[in-house]
């Protein structure tokens, strides 16, 4: 009945992945916040000071996280699948009703210094008090925000546990990611308790600290809902997963394999067409090779763009530009090669995608998060590689800076 070690990946490490997601620069500079909220109370600057009340609010508070992890990573689910195609639009929800959270914490509804007099409004904003369900809501709404640093992550964990068989190890890894990466929170929840006692004999300090979480919780629903937060997060998270570091870093976060030249390593794998491709045939050219998977959202997001640059190479009688999609058929979440071709062909995406049915060419490559996409020169050598959704200026920037071969 013991949990298997063997599952590609120990499961140390797989908790330490987890552990490390919170101490992430899009996780770590939130904890003020999230610390603010549930230990702020009402706009007026109420205290909780029963250690079991708060500790209540902070495991429903790292339940609404970890639900929307396993929603989210699984994507096995009708609810999982709706959030992976629909995250820019719970995003912004979720700006808003953070957005209303600080304004509330500011005291902007009810009672406040700010405006002088009472206002009634139409929706009962004294349920925003925090509450079980309130903290529960509200750390179900942050997890949009940290997808882009900790997607990575669990993505890799994802992927080993495809690599066990069965989908209760998958299950019970991304349980053991979750837990290294609540435990921090969880800690915090026992902290501010301590803190709150210093507090109680200092209560105006905590009205001063109620305002400013307020403010910082507009400003941070202001970047979810216009989409900010995952291009600020999206640069931050790019070493997510790895163990390269680069000391150059551009707009795209394109990432050095080594200082030095390292070749592609080479593959012979068949399209969704069924003809052969390897690298070595486009020698002299520059490869685009993308990673993906058809349950990665952001995958989905970046393939347009994708399938607009194939088309002008297209157009091209001689393009220096070689497009390669690469996917893992039965491999952890993905379909078979059949759902991967009726999934192009119905989304109209026609530049080659090549299937790796063996999950070696992943394996040669490390990739570790989805989407990953590799550059390689045209003498065959990888020039650099990003992790994450990339947007068509980037694509284009990449593009050119390894044709050129200067990065910038």
């Amino acid at each position: 009945m013991g949990f298997s070690m063997d599952v590609g990946v120990p499961v140390v490490t797989v908790f330490l992945q987890g552990l490390l997601s919170f101490f992430s620069p899009c996780v770590l500079p939130l904890v003020p916040l999230y610390l603010g909220y549930l230990s702020g109370g009402a706009g007026q600057g109420e205290l909780y000071g029963k250690r079991g009340r708060l500790f209540v609010n902070t495991i429903c508070f790292v339940i609404g996280i970890s639900s929307a992890f396993f929603m989210m990573g699984l994507g096995v689910s009708a609810a999982g699948s709706f959030l992976n195609k629909n995250q820019a639009m719970v995003s912004r929800i979720g700006g808003i009703l953070v957005i209303l959270f600080g304004l509330y914490q500011l005291g902007i509804f009810g009672k406040s210094k700010l405006l002088g007099t009472e206002h009634r409004f139409w929706l009962k904003l004294d349920k925003l008090k925090m509450s079980p369900v309130v903290a529960l809501v509200f750390g179900f709404t942050f997890s949009f925000a940290w997808t882009p640093c900790v997607g990575p992550a669990l993505a890799s964990v994802l992927l080993m546990a495809g690599s066990a068989g069965t989908k209760l190890t998958g299950f019970l890894l991304i349980g053991v990611y979750t837990l290294g990466f609540i435990l921090p929170f969880l800690a915090v929840g026992l902290f501010t308790a301590k803190v709150l006692g210093f507090f109680k004999k200092y209560n105006h300090v905590v009205k001063y600290t109620v305002k400013i979480g307020g403010i910082l919780m507009i400003f941070m629903g202001l970047l979810m809902f216009t989409g900010k937060m995952n291009a600020i997060t999206g640069y931050l998270s790019g070493t997510a997963g790895t163990q390269t570091s680069s000391k150059e870093t551009t707009k795209t976060e394109i990432k050095e394999e080594k200082q030095d030249t390292y070749p592609a390593t080479d593959f012979v794998l068949q399209d969704q067409y069924g003809k052969e491709h390897s690298l070595a045939d486009y020698k002299g050219k520059t490869i685009f090779l993308n990673f993906w998977a058809t349950w990665c959202g952001p995958c989905r997001n970046e393939m347009p763009e994708i399938q607009k640059i194939y088309e002008e190479t297209q157009q091209e009688e001689d393009s220096d530009l070689v497009i390669l999609g690469i996917a893992a058929p039965g491999f952890g979440q993905e379909g078979s090669q059949e759902e991967i071709e009726a999934f192009l062909e119905e989304n109209g995406y026609t530049y080659p995608v090549l299937m790796d049915t063996t999950g070696e060419v992943f394996m040669e490559y490390g990739i570790s998060a989805y989407p990953t996409t590799f550059m390689v020169d045209k003498d065959g050598n990888l020039f650099g590689y990003v992790q994450g959704q990339l947007n068509e200026d980037m694509m284009r920037s990449i593009i050119r800076q390894t044709m050129e071969g200067k990065r910038e």
